[in-house]
Order: C-alpha cells, then sequence, then structure tokens
C-alpha cells in the first residue's frame, strides 16, 4: 500500500445494529464485514475495539442520517454521539456523511441478488455501509 493509501472503516449506524465496511483509498473498492448487535444503538465497544486493531484504520465514517431535504433526521444526533464515543474512545479522526438511500439502496441490492425480503442472513446494513463509503469517494473527488 502507497504511503497515501489509507483503511477506512465505515459505519451505517442504527438502533437494534451497527453495518460495518472497511474501505481503501488507493484500490478505492470497500468490503462489508459482519455487522455489530447495538442496544439501542451502543454497540459492544469491545468486538468494536478488536475490529479496529484488526483493520488499524486511518479514518473512521459514520452515516448521517439525513432527510431527503438535507435536514437533520430523527436520528441525527445519536450517529453524531456514536461517532464522537468513536473519537473519545480509540482517538481517531471522524467524518460523517450523508447515507440518505443507502439502506434502501442496498436492500434493492440485496433483492436483485435473489433474497426476498428475508436479510436476517444477509443483513442491508453492512451493504449500506458500503455504499456511505462510495458516497464519501465522490465527494472526495469534487
Amino acid at each position: 500500500m502507497s504511503p497515501a493509501a489509507a483503511t477506512i472503516l465505515v459505519f451505517d449506524w442504527g438502533l437494534k445494529q451497527i453495518g460495518v465496511a472497511a474501505g481503501n483509498t488507493e484500490t478505492r473498492t470497500c468490503q462489508p464485514l459482519p455487522i455489530l448487535h447495538a442496544k439501542d444503538g451502543r454497540p459492544d465497544w469491545q468486538q468494536l475495539a478488536k475490529i479496529l486493531d484488526d483493520w488499524q484504520p486511518k479514518l473512521l465514517l459514520v452515516g448521517e442520517p439525513l432527510n431527503m431535504d438535507g435536514s437533520p433526521g430523527v436520528l441525527h444526533q445519536r450517529a453524531d454521539k456514536f461517532a464522537r464515543r468513536l473519537h473519545g474512545r480509540f482517538g481517531l479522526p471522524y467524518k460523517l456523511v450523508d447515507e440518505r438511500l443507502s439502506s434502501y439502496a442496498a436492500k434493492a441490492e440485496l433483492k436483485e441478488q435473489g433474497h426476498r425480503g428475508n436479510y436476517h442472513n444477509k443483513p442491508a446494513d453492512s451493504l449500506a455501509a458500503v455504499l456511505i463509503f462510495e458516497t464519501w469517494l465522490e465527494q472526495e473527488a469534487r
């Protein structure tokens, strides 16, 4: 990996589960990782620490829940709090990234792959995290 390349972990935060993906700035690729189960939006911090230790990211991206008009969504403050807690616990920089329609698009993609609405075996959350990474890449390119 070149010195400018970096691993980025991406989170699609939710109350019951958090989608996770690992992206690479050099290859501009991203892969979904297993979801983290959450209780009222709080993950198992030890499990999350292991993921961070395994991947050694340089940046964390957290999906920012926005309404279609761009205003903060109902869960915006909670997702922002999760991002700030990540920074506080692990000292890594983070950015909030617009996640509008990422879950919808992820479920549509899974449906195209043959999943019939049962996302238990293949949750859409980590695929949504991949889409958040792609949104961030597009924003960075501008």
